[in-house]
């Protein structure tokens, strides 16, 4: 595998992840880096996440790459930054962080593989192309993933 290859499947995993959430979230591309051989690709939501919805949009998350068959390397509990790692089968690392303001970043790091140019990903963001480390802290209101009050559990 080249960094391009690698590239195009740390994107497929980051849309397949953002595929996952429901009620869909917008999201934006933001910076992507690469090494000598590794590629590492960067998702921003600009939805706002309340406090109160944040631990069902990390269980989301969580339950989605367990069930695509991802090893959960690490979970962070905090209360205003919490943060899941995990790994895919074929060495790729992700993270899932909430950061400032609530902000959620999706990072998805591709393993050492043979050195290639790499292109920007080709993946439309569901909402403005902001330029790269550009991208606002959350703005869009949704019912659900907005809302200040708990989720719903499930029924007795």
């Amino acid at each position: 595998m080249d960094m391009q290859e690698a590239a195009e499947r740390a994107d497929a995993v980051l849309d397949a992840t953002l595929r996952a959430v429901a009620p869909e979230v917008q999201w934006a591309h933001d910076t992507w880096l690469y090494t000598s051989c590794t590629v590492t690709r960067h998702r921003v939501v600009t939805t706002v996440i309340s406090e109160e919805r944040r631990g069902n949009f990390l269980g989301v998350i969580e339950r989605h790459w367990k069930a695509s068959g991802y090893e959960i390397t690490s979970v962070i509990p905090s209360k205003e930054m919490p943060a899941v790692f995990a790994r895919t089968s074929d060495g790729f690392g992700l993270t899932l962080s909430v950061g400032f303001k609530g902000q959620v970043v999706f990072k998805a790091s591709t393993p050492c593989v043979d050195e290639s140019d790499v292109a920007e990903p080709t993946t439309a963001p569901n909402g403005p192309a902001y330029p790269y480390g550009k991208i606002p802290t959350p703005y869009v209101r949704s019912d659900f993933w907005s809302a200040t009050t708990p989720a719903p559990g499930p029924s007795s």
